[in-house]
């Protein structure tokens, strides 16, 4: 059974850069399209970026492009998030998730397998 496990977040100035991981175990990601999903209190999980299987099709969220990158190492089995020049409206819990097969879009409801979430908070 595939289990995913957030890292790296934290506490960061505005401007800042934090990356986060998610190491899976118990299958390989090889044949999983991966997410990054954030939820800030009082709102809906949201889609931050998506990358299919073999990493040839990403998608980002209008909002954090240009500034968060999403990749995956599928030899370590560890998905990341590297987050660029971070603002107060990027504090959420962060949710790596994973779906089998490349039929998805980087929705909430395509994605089966999440991990806990790692808090990102941005501030002064």
């Amino acid at each position: 059974q595939l289990q995913l496990v957030e890292s790296g977040g934290g506490l960061v100035q505005p401007g800042g850069s934090l990356r986060l991981s998610c190491a899976a175990s118990g299958v390989t990601l090889d044949y999983y399209a991966i997410g990054w999903f954030r939820q800030a209190p009082g709102k809906e999980r949201e889609g931050v970026s998506c990358m299919s299987s073999s990493g040839d099709s990403t998608y980002y969220a209008d909002s954090v492009k240009g500034r968060f990158t999403i990749s995956r190492d599928n030899a370590k089995n560890t998905v990341y998030l590297q987050m660029n020049s971070l603002k107060p409206e990027d504090t959420a819990v962060y949710y790596c998730a994973a779906k089998y097969g490349d039929n998805w879009s980087c929705l909430v409801t395509y994605f089966f397998s999440w991990g806990q979430g790692t808090q990102v908070t941005v501030s002064s």
